[in-house]
């Protein structure tokens, strides 16, 4: 089958590889789109070793039931599904207490088992939900992004969100924008660097979009609140500039929310953790009920998923990922189509 392949460092080709048949409890997925995530631009970019090639990357992925393995009972070759991005064990004591996303022992695909920058994958069937008739395949392949912006929503629900900044309008900073604004009712603020990722953000109804090269995002804020801050901040970015701000910008006994994996160690004051109460919350992946919700509020025409996002054959994967990496102009998210 056909793949765009990682075979080592600073390398990637379109590459023919063999397929596996899937396991007793596996189906076999004709691939139909596969999003390009940051993090798999920031691993590629980097270097790291927790996607180590060689390897077909790919987890944010929609396809039909090309076949079924012995076990599986709950659904038929034809299928169009969804699928989680990762998979857990269903039986540690995380996944006893509801965070699936979290397993001690979970199995992302593209990192720890093949993904699907492929013509077929092998996805075991409790990560399957069913794919909405109404979804074009660039869209439903997109509920995975979309499920962590309402994780953002849901580690953070016991505060008030009446006004809100999230730092960084690329994928992941689009899709909390929209899930606080449908699920919180929150008036949001967009910083990005980005005029082009700015007008997306205003497009998807950003109260106001700032750009930090231009304007002082805290102080921008601060004359929004009366000098208090934001409820809430979400840094989609995860530089030590954008973590610091995200703190600064938010009000006493507010909360942050980071979610953006850009640098790992940092350098803040803690008292301005400890002195106001504020609140720094961490937030990873989602859980397949938050993949369902994320699904049916695309289905309902609540999120926009397809405006803003490019659509690239497996043939072009290699032109999709580089352009991707250079973030240029309207550049911010890219499908490939197999």
């Amino acid at each position: 089958m056909r793949t765009l392949h990682y075979p080592a460092f600073d390398q990637l080709e379109i590459r023919d590889i063999d397929e596996v048949a899937p396991q007793p409890d596996e189906v076999k997925l004709k691939v139909a789109a596969c999003g390009i995530c940051g993090s798999e631009l920031e691993s590629y970019k980097n270097k790291s070793p927790r996607r180590p090639p060689p390897l077909v990357m790919g987890h944010e992925f929609c396809g039909t039931i090309a076949e079924i393995g012995s076990a599986v009972k709950d659904w038929q070759v034809g299928a169009r599904v969804v699928s989680n991005s990762l998979v857990p064990c269903g039986k540690c004591v995380r996944c006893e207490r509801g965070d699936t996303h979290l397993c001690a022992s979970r199995q992302i695909f593209g990192m720890h088992r093949p993904g699907a920058f492929a013509e077929y994958v092998n996805v075991p069937a409790r990560c399957l939900i069913p794919w909405p008739e109404n979804l074009p395949a660039e869209a439903a392949a997109l509920a995975e992004p979309m499920a962590n912006g309402i994780h953002v929503v849901r580690v953070s629900k016991h505060l008030p969100a009446n006004i809100v900044l999230v730092i960084g309008a690329g994928p992941i900073g689009l899709f909390c924008q929209q899930a606080l604004q449908v699920l919180r009712g929150a008036k949001v603020y967009v910083a990005d660097l980005s005029p082009e990722r700015l007008a997306v953000a205003k497009k998807l109804g950003a109260v106001r979009v700032i750009n930090p090269r231009e304007e002082d995002v805290t102080k921008i804020i601060m004359e929004a609140t009366g000098g208090e801050g934001a409820d809430l901040s979400v840094d989609a970015v995860g530089s030590g500039l954008t973590k610091r701000t995200s703190l600064d910008a938010i009000r006493p006994g507010g909360a942050t929310v980071w979610i953006g994996l850009h640098e790992n160690s940092m350098t803040f004051d803690s008292y301005n953790i400890t002195l106001p109460e504020k609140q720094v919350l961490g937030t990873y992946a989602a859980t397949i009920e938050e993949l369902q919700q994320a699904l049916d509020l695309m289905s309902a025409g609540k999120v926009d998923a397809l405006s803003w996002v490019q659509r690239f054959t497996l043939a072009d994967g290699v032109t999709a990922f580089q352009r991707m990496l250079a973030a240029k102009g309207a550049d911010i998210k890219a499908v490939v189509c197999p």
